[in-house]
This record gives C-alpha cells, structure tokens and sequence, in this order.
C-alpha cells in the first residue's frame, strides 16, 4: 500500500551525515600523534635497555597507531554521500575498520605471548631496568592523556571503542612494565621481564575477542543493544488505527545509525477514508519518543495481505 519513512530520513546518511566515529574525529588525531610519539621512544628505549616487555608495550602501541589511523580514514569514508549502488553511502566501511582493529589485536597478543614465554623461560641479555621505568612512566602519562580524550566517544563508536580498549592496554602494559623495572633493579630478578610481557599479551586478547564479537553483531545484522523488538511492537500496535506489525527488522548499519523497518496492518476502513498518513505520523512520533532509532521505514498495508506474502514474517 506505501512506504513511510521514520525520523531521520534524508538527513541521516548524507555527506554531513557525523557518525559516531566522525563526531570525536579531532580527538583520534591527537590520539594518533601522541601514540606515534610514545611508539618511537619505547622502541628505542628497548632496545637501549635490552627489555622485551618495553618491546612488547612498542608493539602495542604500533597496532593502536594503525588502529587509529584505519579509523580516522574510515570515518571520513563514512562522511561520502549516498548513491543508487551504495544507498547507505561508505557508513559501514567503520565496522569493516573495527574488524580489522580486532584481527590485528589477536595476532598482536599472540607474538607478544609466545616472546614473553620464551622470555621468562630463558632470560638472556643485561636489562638497563633504569632507563626501561623512565621510558614506560612516559608511555604510562601519554597513555592516561589519550584515556582522557577517548572516554567520551567509547560509548557511541565501536572505532572508538577499539582504540579506547587498545590505549586501555597499552596503559596497564605500561603500568606492568614500570613493576617489572621496579623489580629487576631490586632484586636483579630479569625473568620479571618475560612475565611482564606475557601479562601485556594476556591483557590484550580478551579485548580484541570482545571488539570482534561485536563487529560480528553488526555484521550479523543483530538487534541493536537497547532495542527490545517485542516493546517496540507493543508500542506500534498501541497507535490508534495499527491491528498487527509484522516484517519488523532492526539492525545498525554503523556505530550510532541503527535502522528499523517493518510492515504495518492497519484497519481497512482509515485506508479507505485516506488516513494512512495519520497513522503513519503517529508511529514516527510514537518511535521517536520512546526508541533511539535513527532511520524507520514502514509499509501500511491492509490485515488481509499478510498471507500474499511468501513467507512467514516475525
């Protein structure tokens, strides 16, 4: 019988469209440069100091540079305007982003694992534990700042999150870096080292599980967190004029623009006195005031077309 389109529609997914990532864009950047800086100054303060876990802590911080880096282009991606072949425009080039953030995490969590192991197991080369704390202090201030400048944006982004999650590592590896130079130079204990770097590698792989669970669930086209699809419905069928929703899909197409669309019966006799458009505009309020929805298409159809359809809808 017709589409209608919810709140959101024709402004969501145009060039000035902020994503979630675009909105903390500026922040990225200084993430980025300040994680670049304190990259370079941890590899050459391992390898000055001959400390595996300074090195470990460096190798982290690479992953989150190009975490950020990935991020930052996807997001100005995400900003393209929409055309007849991709009608969502590039948004979803930040989930594919996210994705590779994880990847990256896991094989970075992996190395780090297996160095620190062999590390532990066969301590070889003097530790300079002097220089190796001056160095990780550093890495841990820098890191606190970027916390800082992130906190905002985790919530809203997955991209953001990631880098979040990422510079989150790098300031507990940091933290255990400190410890084990604390150690080494108090007890000459160098094992301290390799046992430090398995811990930054045990830190980092949960994180990128969890951030690949999630690009999955957008991928997988999920139901956004915080949407209960059966509330949603009750609500539909609570509008005057709505006997029945069916065909109700939600899911996100990026971090922040959930979707939602969905076929509504409504009684034949307000389609025959033309009041389709009322009840449409009732559920754009309806869902506007009660769910975060970004964009909403419905169908208005009459109760008796449900069975011309192919297949059963829920």
């Amino acid at each position: 019988m017709g589409h209608a389109h919810g709140p959101g529609h024709g402004h969501a997914h145009g060039p000035g469209a902020g994503t979630a990532t675009g909105r903390h864009r500026r922040r990225l950047v200084v993430v980025l440069c300040v994680t670049l800086a304190v990259m370079v100054l941890e590899l050459v303060g391992a390898l000055l100091a001959g400390s595996v876990a300074l090195l470990a802590d460096a190798g982290h911080m690479l992953t989150d540079a190009s975490g950020v880096a990935v991020a930052l282009w996807a997001s100005w991606l995400a900003t393209r305007p929409t055309t007849a072949v991709r009608t969502f425009g590039w948004q979803r080039a930040e989930i594919l982003a996210a994705l590779a953030n994880g990847l990256v995490l896991g094989v970075v969590a992996v190395v780090v694992l297996v160095e620190g192991v062999r590390r532990t197991l066969d301590p070889t080369g003097e530790v300079r534990p002097g220089l190796m704390i001056a160095v990780a202090l550093v890495g841990l201030l820098a890191n606190g700042v970027n916390l800082r400048l992130l906190h905002a944006g985790q919530a809203e982004s997955l991209n953001v999150r990631g880098a979040y999650l990422e510079v989150l590592g790098d300031l507990l590896g940091s933290a255990a870096v400190v410890v084990a130079g604390v150690v080494i130079a108090t007890t000459g204990f160098e094992r301290a080292d390799g046992i430090a770097s398995v811990l930054i590698g045990v830190m980092i792989a949960p994180r990128a599980w969890s951030l690949l669970r999630d690009v999955v669930a957008v991928l997988l086209e999920q139901t956004p967190p915080g949407v209960d699809l059966d509330e949603v419905r009750r609500h539909m069928t609570g509008v005057p004029g709505v006997v029945g929703v069916h065909d109700l899909h939600a899911w996100t197409i990026t971090s922040g623009v959930p979707v939602l669309s969905a076929h509504v019966e409504v009684e034949p006799e307000r389609l025959a006195r033309g009041e389709g458009t009322e009840v449409l505009r009732a559920l754009r309020t309806c869902l506007a005031g009660h769910f975060d929805v970004e964009h909403s298409t419905f169908q208005v159809e009459p109760p008796d077309m449900r069975g011309d359809e192919p297949a059963a809808h829920a």
